[in-house]
């Protein structure tokens, strides 16, 4: 299920969205639509998308403006983090594990490009699987495209199994913590050409978590302001300059 809600800030618009929803902000993951600065003569505003699988969720009424259910596999995007490492442990441990790992390693194989498949880190209602393989590079695709659409049939496979409130993130050659640190130099960098030029700058398309990591970095810098624009599950950043008010 999706909800848009509103705020001065980031943290006002998550507070309104987890009271309102009845849930706790552990239960749901965010994507930030849109977010202005406070100036002299402006309010701040932040507009954010919350994205949750957990039943029993309550009714916001007209207080929060629920979206279309229709794209549910733009959830399986969100927290796209490695967690805490596993220490001694990277083998299945349970069931749930041994068949995520086999579906994992089946997929790869059917693709002729086989791997080995152990767990990288384990978290509440998350799991991190890793592929060691000679054919990383081509599982991870263009922009990490390949392994995503790994990654979310492995999380369609886990709701099959009826773990809808899992998340499973896969890696290969540490990919993710790569892919985020050059998001983070990218942000900064179209930011400056962006105070420089004092024209706004179109990213290319991304999965949601990439575009909120976009959002994020660029935040904190009073003088410039982003939103993403589009339709479907990768969007565009857009990053503006809005002067200092």
């Amino acid at each position: 299920m999706e909800f848009e809600f509103e705020g001065r800030t980031e943290k006002e618009a998550i507070d309104r969205a987890a009271e309102e929803l009845g849930l706790e902000k552990d239960d749901f993951d965010v994507e930030i639509l849109e977010t202005q600065k406070t100036g002299l003569f402006k309010k701040g505003h932040v507009r954010i998308k919350v994205h949750t699988h957990t039943s029993g969720v309550r009714d916001p009424g007209n207080s929060g403006r629920r979206t279309s259910e229709a794209d549910n596999a733009e959830d399986n995007f969100k927290g796209n983090y490695i967690g805490k490492a596993v220490f001694g442990e990277p083998k299945p441990q349970n069931d749930f594990e041994e068949k995520m790992a086999e579906f994992a390693a089946g997929l790869i194989e059917r693709m002729g490009y086989p791997g080995k498949i152990t767990v990288l880190f384990r978290e509440k209602h998350k799991i991190g699987l890793k592929i060691e393989s000679v054919h990383s590079s081509i599982l991870i695709g263009k922009k990490g495209k390949n392994l995503d659409a790994l990654q979310l049939l492995l999380n369609v496979y886990a709701s099959k199994l009826g773990k809808e409130d899992f998340r499973i993130i896969l890696d290969t050659e540490n990919y993710r913590i790569r892919r985020e640190e050059s998001l983070v130099r990218l942000a900064y960098n179209v930011a400056e050409k962006v105070r420089e030029s004092r024209k706004s700058a179109l990213l290319e398309p991304m999965n949601p978590f990439d575009r909120w990591l976009i959002h994020t970095t660029l935040n904190d810098i009073s003088d410039v302001e982003t939103k993403s624009e589009g339709d479907g599950l990768y969007k565009q950043v857009r990053v503006f300059y809005r002067g200092l008010k």
